[in-house]
């Protein structure tokens, strides 16, 4: 397998991980927590979904083809509670799903000869491994706002989506005394990459 085939197998899980993660962390809360806000400054989980969903929609829809900040976007109306139809989980799942199948399938679509090929993004050029990277330092960055404010929000026990605190040693133990291994992905995490 060529360096940029494993670079695409890598980008896949590592924004999987990233997806999932936001989502072990959301499955914790009521639905109305979702929605909820600590002051003005702060966006509501909601709020971060919709800023990510119009982030991904915007990107990746023809992002070989066009200008990945595409002139239908309204990026300021992603960060208003107002424009999220009640507080509707399932509405709001959707929009979740709706940029992520986007995002997945571009990076299917994409081939390592398209690796290197040049983007634009608000009329500055990227390679598509540049385009890729951006994001998935962005992603990232907003899940760990997901999972810091699901744990502030969560009225009961937490459930680690790491190692538990505490729990180092015995976590290292246990790896330690399992044979070496290269971390897969179960079948339904994978399927979820197609």
């Amino acid at each position: 397998m060529s360096i940029q085939s494993n670079y695409l197998e890598s980008i896949k899980k590592q924004f999987l991980y990233y997806k999932t993660i936001g989502e072990k962390a959301m499955d914790q809360l009521e639905p109305e927590q979702l929605f909820n806000t600590v002051n003005e400054d702060t966006n509501s989980i909601a709020v971060i979904i919709k800023h990510l969903s119009g982030n991904m929609l915007s990107r990746w829809t023809n992002f070989l083809t066009t200008d990945g900040e595409k002139e239908w976007r309204i990026r300021d109306i992603e960060f208003e509670d107002s424009h999220l139809h009640g507080n509707d989980k399932a509405e709001l799942m959707k929009l979740w799903d709706k940029g992520w199948d986007c995002f997945f399938n571009a990076i299917n679509a994409l081939t390592t000869d398209q690796l290197e090929t040049i983007i634009y993004i608000r009329n500055e050029g990227h390679t598509v491994i540049e385009a890729i990277n951006r994001q998935l330092a962005h992603y990232p960055y907003h899940i760990g706002q997901i999972v810091f404010y699901a744990k502030m929000l969560k009225q009961t026990e937490w459930s680690s989506l790491s190692i538990p605190k505490n729990k180092s040693n015995s976590y290292n133990a246990d790896k330690f005394g399992k044979e070496k291994s290269i971390k897969n992905f179960t079948d339904d995490e994978l399927n979820k990459l197609k």
